[in-house]
């Protein structure tokens, strides 16, 4: 009689039923997308991310009114520089090509303009921040010096925020970022800049593809000495938690697909909006699948997010931004 009574399959018999009764839901203002700035003219092809590019002012200017267009809101740019150097010196220029293309996407749009604040991108060692510690003979993970990194991670915020960014979004998971910047964002006047952190980012082989896009593997050592380990659940909780008492207004987790416990306990944890980064491997692995016949990329991406969404994100960061946006 209870099996009789209570067939759960009832509720599965058409898709308006199944549409109906539906727990999870994506909608287009979950995404945001991520874009990746180059000097110079045109496009560059990223081969371990298909479909992928790095983009020019101009054609970044089209690809933001493309995705408003969509429905898209927000975007995730991030900067590089041809000048590199140990102190990643390029990074907060004033008048840099970054800073002068936050500026004219600002002005040419009213996209959410969340821009990626980092030195591994402008740094010839590659590492997020300005390094103290080299590790001998590469079996010590790399140590960042604290306050020079801190105090260029908020000198790159600032000159973010002065071009125009909306959000700016520490990355360089460096003890200290949030407050250092968010008191820096203050003292420049900017206090209605608002700080999405990567508060919980692990030391990840799933940043494999991204790493060829701006060339910024690191030249020597690893991140292990200031990414979190893998393996560790309740130490994204605390780096949630500092990160929210420094002042971030939303909090990051990445990646998000072998870190779904993680963003649902996150989203327990805090008050803020919590971001989840479908990082690059997490796509290129789907679209190798695709290219060999041995998943379908839509209904695999589309399983992905909403099992991001599912976790608890509020906010999904995925290179499938667009094609979602046109899915739903």
């Amino acid at each position: 009689m209870i099996f009789e009574n209570s067939r759960l399959a009832r509720l599965r018999q058409s898709s308006n039923i199944r549409d109906l009764v539906r727990e999870t839901r994506l909608h287009k203002s979950d995404l945001i997308m991520p874009l990746f700035f180059k000097e110079g003219k045109g496009t560059q092809s990223v081969p371990a991310l298909p479909g992928v590019a790095k983009m020019s002012r101009e054609v970044l200017l089209r690809e933001a009114e493309a995705l408003q267009k969509l429905g898209i809101k927000a975007v995730l740019l991030f900067g590089s520089a041809s000048a590199k150097d140990a102190v990643g010196s390029s990074s907060y220029a004033a008048d840099g090509p970054f800073q002068q293309t936050i500026r004219a996407i600002k002005k040419a749009s009213d996209i959410v303009l969340i821009t990626d604040v980092c030195l591994c991108a402008y740094t010839t060692h590659g590492h997020c921040g300005i390094v103290a510690h080299s590790g001998a003979k590469n079996r010590t993970p790399f140590r960042l010096d604290s306050g020079r990194t801190l105090a260029a991670l908020a000198k790159i915020a600032v000159s973010h925020a002065q071009a125009g960014a909306d959000i700016v979004a520490p990355s360089a998971m460096a003890d200290g970022q949030v407050a250092a910047i968010r008191q820096a964002l203050d003292k420049a006047g900017l206090d209605t800049t608002a700080i999405l952190s990567y508060a919980v980012k692990y030391a990840s082989s799933f940043y494999g593809p991204f790493r060829d896009i701006y060339d910024s593997s690191p030249a020597q050592g690893d991140r292990r000495g200031y990414q979190m380990d893998p393996a560790n659940g309740r130490e994204a909780l605390a780096e949630a938690a500092l990160d929210v008492a420094q002042g971030a207004d939303m909090v990051m987790v990445k990646p998000a697909l072998a870190y779904l416990d993680i963003i649902q306990a996150v989203r327990a944890a805090v008050y803020v909006p919590v971001a989840a980064y479908n990082v690059s491997g997490e796509y290129a692995m789907v679209k190798a699948a695709h290219a060999q016949g041995w998943l379908d990329e839509k209904s695999a991406a589309w399983e992905i997010l909403n099992s991001i969404k599912r976790a608890g994100a509020d906010l999904i960061i995925t290179y499938w931004a667009k094609e979602a946006a046109q899915w739903i």
